[in-house]
């Protein structure tokens, strides 16, 4: 493991993922790789899209609160 990689685990509270867990992936797809790597991807694209709608929900509620500062006294 390179020391950036030691790095984001420290940051990002990051678990190192071991043969064990590659082989238990595999194992729960049947021993078919394919499927155990679609299934890794479908999972990460799940958590993407998390990502988004939470980056979007926090940026428009900034946005509000940002404007509700901005805005002159006695106009809302």
């Amino acid at each position: 493991m390179t020391d950036r990689w030691k790095q984001l685990d420290a940051v990002a509270g990051m678990r190192i993922v071991t043969d064990e867990d590659v082989d238990e992936v595999v194992a729960l797809c049947e021993g078919d790789q394919r499927a155990a790597i679609r299934a890794l991807l479908i999972g990460q694209e799940f958590l993407e899209c998390e990502i988004r709608l939470l980056q979007s929900q926090v940026s428009r509620g900034f946005a509000s609160r940002s404007a509700a500062r901005t805005a002159p006294r006695g106009s809302g």
